[in-house]
């Protein structure tokens, strides 16, 4: 029994996390409905160091999703404009930072994910 919690306690604290990516985020701006019953849409803007675009992805995979929701991420550099607040619907923030976003996470209802370089341009 002992062997089995140790394992279990070794899989959860080993995972792979934000920190392990070489990518710094920081996350600026959030959104999420008050939905709890039914779709919950999450939205959020993030600064990166870099434009790898893996660790984009995989930051994407690490935000929170509930099945049949979405989570959406816009990724912007670190020093470029971005909305320090979202609107409840899109679009979540004014087109005049379109041309900053460097990239779009997004998972959608049916848990397929997508990543799109540029999607305003």
């Amino acid at each position: 029994m002992a062997l089995i919690i140790c394992i279990m306690l070794w899989n959860a604290f080993s995972q792979r996390g934000v920190a392990d990516l070489n990518t710094r985020f920081n996350e600026v701006a959030t959104y999420r409905n008050e939905n709890n019953t039914g779709p919950v849409r999450r939205v959020s803007v993030v600064t990166v160091s870099d434009s790898v675009w893996t660790d984009l992805e995989a930051y994407g995979n690490l935000q929170p999703y509930t099945k049949l929701g979405t989570t959406e991420v816009f990724y912007f550099m670190e020093g470029s404009d971005y909305p320090a607040k979202l609107n409840s619907s899109a679009p979540y923030f004014p087109e005049s930072y379109n041309s900053a976003v460097i990239g779009k996470y997004e998972k959608n209802a049916s848990g397929l994910v997508s990543l799109k370089k540029y999607p305003f341009r």
